[in-house]
């Protein structure tokens, strides 16, 4: 069903375009990296989205375990959404686009933003040791603002062993309250991964010692960060950080996560502290505030064009050359040849894709009210390539499958899948 043409403008200036592509390159590191990638020129002409293979992959999570699914998509025409399955497995509602739900680890690109804007405050560097600013808090002074936001630091993710029994781990947490420090600590009690800067190693430690940094520059909590640098500008009226309340307030799908054992009943986790990621997961949104973010994002609403050109500065995350990742953002390179940036999301009960074009003119945000279940996660990411490359003639489906896309294979974890 489509939704009333949004009131916030989507067109930009070209003198505007052109400064964000005058960005300035990152400072390199001591350490070897591999080589980035640049983004890619857009198509000239966009393609109309596949809504009908929206549908299809909001179906497909729904087949694969996901109560419920919804996309909302914004373009140069205008808005178009689709759900499918119930918001409340109880109650029976209908998925509701305009339902508030947990956006998981698509809260590290809010976080980034914070940082970044600081960067730009002079408050602190990318290439500077996180030990200047958090004296004492890491064991090696190699270890930079940078190789945190690009996943680099050699952080251990405690969330492998909080979660390695999916729904006792998660009720063990459930109501719990951390200090940031006591995350660290978990995280410091584990081997290191890599030394700092030479490979990418997905860690949700790295974003709790962001939201550390953040607190530390800005001597206020970063709920107060996010609303005044964010939130506020952006009008985001559906988008908050409640941490440590538990509830999700107003209209909003519930979340469903899938236990380890094949066949046991889902448990309902939509109420939770989410203390156990603050921010690197803790975030509250909607679909249309989550468009509107990425959107306005890539057109440089939040950003200096130097900013935004080392946040979309990527490299490989894997073999594929197909996924990449900046600081705090992910590049998508789909089967047309769009490149798109956002962020994927897991939290208990929910998984979600938050991606917009470069240019911000085009923005598609997924979300399916379930987790531990990577088949639905995957099947979910089907709607990127829908909404972004459109329908595809018989032939460049054929070449489609021959060489496939990010998107064609199965979906990053950013929390441990055990299903």
């Amino acid at each position: 069903m489509a939704l009333p043409s949004h009131r916030r403008r989507l067109a930009v200036s070209a003198t505007l375009i052109a400064a964000l592509a005058a960005g300035l390159a990152p400072a390199t590191s001591a350490f070897a990296a591999p080589a980035v990638t640049p983004a890619a020129p857009a198509p000239a002409t966009a393609p109309a989205p596949d809504m009908d293979g929206v549908t299809a992959a909001l179906k497909a999570a729904m087949a694969n375990g996901a109560p419920g699914a919804m996309a909302r998509y914004v373009g140069p025409d205008g808005i178009q959404s689709r759900t499918a399955g119930v918001r409340d497995r109880v109650s029976g509602a209908a998925t509701d686009v305009n339902a508030r739900f947990r956006i998981g680890s698509v809260s590290k690109t809010f976080s980034t933003v914070v940082l970044l804007q600081l960067v730009q405050e002079g408050k602190l560097s990318l290439d500077a040791p996180v030990n200047k600013y958090l004296p004492g808090a890491l064991p090696d002074d190699r270890i930079t603002v940078r190789h945190l936001l690009t996943h680099r630091s050699g952080l251990g993710d405690y969330t492998d062993a909080m979660f390695n029994s999916t729904v006792p781990g998660f009720e063990a947490v459930r109501k719990k309250v951390f200090s940031y420090q006591e995350l660290l600590d978990l995280s410091l009690a584990l081997p290191r991964t890599t030394e700092p800067g030479v490979s990418y190693k997905y860690s949700n430690a790295n974003f709790v010692v962001v939201g550390m940094l953040i607190e530390k520059a800005t001597g206020r909590p970063v709920a107060d960060a996010y609303k005044r640098r964010i939130i506020t500008p952006l009008k985001l009226r559906q988008t908050s950080y409640v941490h440590p309340d538990t509830q999700i307030k107003g209209l909003h799908a519930r979340g469903y996560l899938h236990p380890d054992e094949a066949g046991a009943p889902l448990v309902d986790s939509t109420e939770q502290t989410v203390s156990w990621a603050q921010s690197a997961g803790a975030v509250i949104s909607s679909p249309a505030d989550l468009n509107y973010f990425t959107g306005a994002l890539m057109r440089g609403r939040l950003l200096s064009p130097a900013m935004l050109e080392a946040m979309t500065t990527v490299t490989p995350t894997d073999a594929t050359n197909t996924r990449f990742y900046g600081l705090g953002l992910r590049r998508y390179d789909l089967s047309c040849g769009t490149q798109i940036f956002g962020h994927t999301g897991t939290v208990q009960g929910f998984y979600t894709y938050a991606f917009s074009t470069r240019d911000g003119m085009r923005s598609l945000s997924a979300v399916a009210n379930t987790s531990n279940h990577g088949a639905a996660n995957t099947a979910l990411g089907g709607t990127l390539e829908a909404a972004f490359c459109g329908k595809k003639p018989a032939a460049a489906a054929a070449r489609a499958d021959a060489s496939p896309s990010a998107t064609d294979m199965t979906a990053e974890r950013d929390l441990p899948e055990r299903h």
